[in-house]
């Protein structure tokens, strides 16, 4: 049977239906948050290699709900999507979403957890998320407190997964203070975070304190950018009696971790935005 005039100008229901364009849908969101400018039919149809007469389909309902506005040919994101992304950010609770992983890591270790962003205006790594281990003898620490990014494992983690040019910037201007049972010294403080990008993990032993032992690792994004440090915390003798299974058990929680906060950015303590 002959299509008519109507049927020929309305979409086709496969075209505007199901997970392929779903998945185009969203692409098209991504491509366009990264383009200030804007981006044309060409342009979003190489992106997301995709026949221009399928993206139409999809271009003109978003723009007319309003999350694509239509600047003379070039298409970006219009109020209604930003008002999502904004929903989606006040919904999401990055402590809350690591939670589960710190909980499961207390079990598997029964040592002290706990969850650390830099703060890189002050040089200190925060611990915003603190899980006691259940033994009587313990690391204790109260959510809030602070440490020098050079003076602590996870902090060091943390120095070592920045952005090369503040981490050198970093390391020629800080002054280190902070008095350590293991002296810190600039250049072993270069080798072992050297050491850390090689390991992909961080550990110590009688390092911070005589008696204390840390292992960390870090909570990637998609990008491979650190957002947060995930680390244990205990008696230097339990540490030293299983510290290959520790590492491995940390890596382990902080590599799931990872694939689930992929989309987070963390900026300063308390801040929290999505990276599209």
């Amino acid at each position: 049977m002959a299509r008519t005039q109507a049927d020929a100008a309305a979409p086709n229901d496969r075209e505007v239906a199901g997970p392929r364009s779903l998945m185009r849908v969203l692409g098209m969101f991504d491509a366009l948050s990264r383009a200030s400018q804007g981006m044309g039919l060409s342009e979003l149809s190489q992106v997301l290699g995709t026949p221009k007469s399928s993206l139409l389909n999809l271009l003109r309902p978003l723009v007319a709900d309003g999350y694509l506005v239509n600047d003379r040919g070039r298409y970006r994101l219009g109020g209604a999507a930003f008002r999502l992304c904004a929903g989606v950010q006040a919904a999401w609770n990055f402590n809350k979403v690591v939670r589960p992983f710190m909980e499961e890591l207390s079990r598997r270790t029964e040592e002290t957890v706990l969850l650390g962003v830099p703060d890189r205006d002050t040089g200190v790594i925060t611990y915003v998320e603190v899980i006691d281990s259940p033994h009587p003898v313990r690391y204790q620490i109260a959510p809030g407190t602070t440490r020098p990014l050079y003076a602590s494992c996870a902090g060091r983690l943390l120095l070592a997964y920045s952005q090369p040019q503040w981490r050198e910037d970093y390391l020629g201007t800080v002054a280190i203070r902070a008095r350590t049972a293991a002296p810190i010294t600039r250049t072993w403080l270069r080798e072992a975070l050297q050491q850390i990008r090689r390991d992909g993990v961080a550990w110590a032993i009688d390092r911070y304190l005589d008696g204390l032992a840390s292992v960390a690792a870090p909570l990637l994004d998609a990008d491979g950018h650190c957002l947060a440090s995930l680390s244990i915390a205990g008696p230097s003798s339990r540490f030293k009696a299983d510290l290959g299974n520790l590492i491995a058990t940390v890596q382990d929680a902080a590599g799931r971790a990872s694939g689930v906060v992929g989309g987070v950015h963390i900026g300063a303590p308390g801040e929290e935005r999505l990276r599209f």
